[in-house]
């Protein structure tokens, strides 16, 4: 399957703000999927992560590090991660020709960093809206996209910066969704 990594990161980013949209009021520090963090903290590390991403090809880094987000929220979340979307996206339209772009994980073609950052945002919308008892889960269309840079990068950043946990089993049978959601070390049966 060959992957449009700028429609996937679109669909993405339009999934994790669907998700954020749908956060109770009351439920920001509720437990997630990514048990040290609340849902809150997902939030906050999912927008400085699309940051990070980007930050080669802007020259703006994060205010904080995405691996200790905070568990504070100022001002509307909803739009301030549509804001932080859309200025990621354009980032990585700006360089959506060039076989080298540089990132974090090192230089590589903007589809596939664009696919890096839809990886992240997929994952981090599932988490929040599994965390939230929202109806939206990841789509096997989704996963079957995001499977070529899952198996690309997550083992290099769980090797590299121990930032996924363990990969799961998962029995047989089990969706592209599951197996996703598995290996980057996620239950896909997590509930709160």
């Amino acid at each position: 399957m060959t992957v449009d990594g700028f429609k996937l990161l679109a669909d993405a980013h339009d999934y994790l703000l669907a998700a954020v949209r749908g956060v109770p009021a009351e439920a920001w520090g509720d437990p997630t999927p990514c048990t040290e963090w609340t849902v809150r903290q997902v939030l906050n590390h999912a927008r400085l992560d699309q940051q990070a991403l980007v930050m080669q090809i802007t020259g703006v880094a994060p205010a904080s590090d995405p691996f200790e987000p905070e568990d504070a929220a100022s001002g509307d979340p909803v739009a301030e991660l549509a804001a932080v979307l859309e200025a990621t996206a354009a980032a990585w339209e700006s360089r959506r020709d060039d076989e080298s772009v540089p990132t974090p994980m090192g230089p590589m073609p903007a589809t596939i960093g664009t696919a890096a950052a839809a990886l992240d945002a997929g994952l981090h919308a599932w988490d929040i809206a599994r965390a939230t008892g929202q109806d939206l889960p990841l789509t096997e269309e989704m996963a079957e996209g995001l499977e070529d840079i899952a198996a690309r990068i997550v083992d290099f950043v769980r090797d590299s910066f121990g930032k996924y946990a363990p990969p799961l089993v998962v029995p047989e049978g089990a969706g592209r969704a599951e197996k996703l959601l598995a290996f980057t070390g996620r239950d896909p049966g997590w509930s709160r």
